[in-house]
């Protein structure tokens, strides 16, 4: 490292940032334009305090190996950076880099370099709060490591001046370091496991407990907390920021015309996450495999909304729900309407209604409502699009309660819905309808061993009992 090059460096601020989106102008997106991605990347670089001196989409006519971009933007950007007062310590590639162009560039700028993985992950780790979420976060940042122990050790050589003992890091060294970072992934690994077996092992006693699961879903500053915060009053952090929430909340909460169920609010998805942050993640997205509705969030005043909406279902392929899948029913909330003007919102309004007659429930189907989570408008269609949902499969049946049943009646009014209540006898019983699903009503019968009778049949031995 020369003497100009010191300097450079001794006067960088590591608060201050340049954003640039490199965009290949024959790879046309017909999803997302290069001004949104350039804007993405602005807001992920605003999510971790940063102050963004410079953002600009940088075309490019093809990737060159070496830096990406060309040589003489590559020395405008440098130019740039020098100019600045104080010079920017960082610069921000909305790309996925390989080790030798992050090294190279890291070389020409005399700054640190974050790609698109690189900043994903300085956000989580800033954000995780749980040890599961820290866990996470640091196996993902350990794979990311793995990937750049050529630049790492060209970096600590440089440092050096190269006059270590050896001339240079050396290929021993690089292998040594190999093995810590292995070991520490393999550990890192096994707790992540035991995790997710905790995990497992609540999701089998929830199961016991006849509360449906909802499981919200969605593009990353959606509104998904806020529409948590709103169902649930619960003070989970709800911002305007591009993954405000990154670890797992669950709450039980009693939902008007519902009843009591268990929601879950999720991380947020982005477009291009990184590979080992899906499967870093995939402990945390099984709480959604495992929901009886998933409400996937949209923020339908954004104008990347579709293709918002293509990255999620792209991400909820990777862990196993298909677009065609039925195990699981899916409404998609197009929220954030208060932001549209009236007659965009009428419209979403109107289209949201017309596109849910007769849908199947799908991802590629979904019943839609129209909500803003912030005013709290039109919530009590979203409550009666999941009580239908939640109701559709449930049957009918009577039971016989006498004076000694309370608790099991109380039952009943806490997790069924109750139809009637007629005297069934001199002695103080009483005759109740109720609406159950399956679940529900094995497990009545098997808790307090009375029997239910499904659509007025005569009544069987506990034993013979047939849900249908």
């Amino acid at each position: 490292m020369g003497p100009e090059d010191s300097e450079a460096y001794e006067h960088a601020s590591l608060d201050h940032a340049i954003v640039l989106h490199p965009h290949l102008f024959r790879e046309q997106n017909g999803l997302r334009s290069a001004e949104e991605r350039l804007e993405e990347a602005v807001g992920l670089t605003a999510a971790i305090k940063l102050t963004i001196t410079d953002a600009q989409i940088v075309t490019l006519s093809e990737a060159r190996p070496a830096t990406l971009i060309g040589r003489g933007k590559v020395e405008e950007i440098r130019t740039a950076l020098d100019m600045t007062e104080p010079r920017p310590g960082l610069v921000i590639v909305n790309a996925n880099l390989t080790p030798v162009q992050h090294r190279n560039l890291e070389n020409e700028w005399k700054a640190k370099v974050l790609d698109r993985t690189a900043l994903i992950l300085e956000i989580f780790g800033a954000r995780a709060q749980t040890k599961e979420g820290r866990l996470q976060v640091a196996l993902a940042h350990l794979n990311y490591q793995r990937s750049r122990l050529v630049r790492s050790w060209t970096h600590l050589e440089r440092q050096r001046g190269g006059a270590g003992f050896l001339g240079g890091p050396g290929e021993r060294q690089i292998e040594a370091d190999r093995r810590i970072l292995a070991d520490k992934i393999d550990r890192l690994k096994a707790q992540i496991e035991q995790v997710r077996r905790t995990r497992t092992l609540q999701r089998a006693k929830r199961k016991k407990a006849p509360h449906p699961v909802i499981a919200l879903v969605g593009y990353t500053n959606a509104g998904k907390s806020t529409l948590f915060n709103r169902m649930t009053g619960a003070g989970v952090m709800a911002e305007d920021l591009l993954f405000a929430t990154l670890d797992p909340t669950m709450r039980a909460v009693d939902l008007p015309g519902v009843g009591r169920v268990i929601l879950s609010d999720t991380v947020g998805f982005i477009s291009d996450l990184p590979t080992d942050l899906v499967a870093a993640f995939r402990a945390t997205l099984e709480e959604v495999l495992e929901a009886d509705i998933i409400l996937h969030v949209r923020d339908i005043a954004h104008p990347e909304s579709d293709a918002q909406r293509h990255d999620v279902i792209s991400v909820l392929g990777n862990i196993g729900i298909e677009e065609d899948d039925l195990e699981r029913q899916v409404i998609e909330v197009w929220n954030k309407i208060d932001l549209l003007d009236e007659e965009d919102c009428s419209t979403a309004m109107s289209v949201s209604k017309l596109r849910s007659e007769g849908a199947e429930g799908s991802l590629e189907d979904p019943i839609i409502v129209a909500v803003s989570a912030f005013e709290g408008i039109n919530l009590s269609a979203l409550f009666a699009a999941i009580d239908e949902r939640l109701t559709r499969e449930f049957n009918h049946y009577t039971v016989v309660l006498g004076p000694e049943d309370g608790a099991a009646e109380a039952w009943l009014h806490q997790n069924g819905d109750i139809q009637t209540i007629e005297p069934a006898d001199q002695q103080g019983g009483r005759l109740i309808s109720v609406r159950l699903g399956e679940k529900g009503a094995g497990q009545f019968q098997s808790k307090f061993s009375l029997v239910l009778n499904q659509d007025g049949l005569d009544a069987q031995p506990l034993k013979d009992t047939s849900i249908a």
